[in-house]
């Protein structure tokens, strides 16, 4: 049985190592926001199961994810850049605040947010393809 389950994060390991060589920046950021969404989706599984250290990994796993969307803003985006720099600060700071307090509200209101921003960014091949 342990086989397969091996077998199994080997093919999602090279499926994700595909998507990511072949992907444009766009494309990078919607991985890393889709990453960041699971891994907090999988922490708060842990909380509920009372897995301390499997929770504490998860959330830490998103917050590097969070850090490094971060620290992938140019100064180029105004006040996009700007707001997005604030809001990834907040929900770093909200995933600490669930991860030390088992707090599951915290973890939920970040995969809120996240997936708000993943919503808007994936609708920004449609605007660029739509007649002007």
């Amino acid at each position: 049985m342990n086989s397969s389950v091996d077998a199994m994060k080997a093919y999602s390991n090279v499926n994700v190592e595909a998507s990511v060589e072949g992907a444009n920046p766009h494309q990078l950021i919607q991985l890393m926001l889709t990453s960041a969404i699971e891994k907090i989706r999988v922490a708060r599984g842990h909380l509920q199961r009372e897995e301390v250290a499997k929770k504490g990994e998860q959330i830490g796993k998103a917050i590097s994810i969070v850090e490094a969307l971060r620290a992938s803003l140019q100064e180029e985006g105004g006040d996009i850049s700007n707001h997005l720099d604030q809001l990834y600060d907040y929900v770093c700071r909200r995933l600490l605040e669930g991860n030390a307090t088992n707090n599951e509200e915290c973890l939920t209101e970040t995969s809120a947010l996240l997936s708000e921003i993943k919503s808007a960014w994936d609708e920004i091949p449609e605007l660029l393809a739509a007649p002007a």
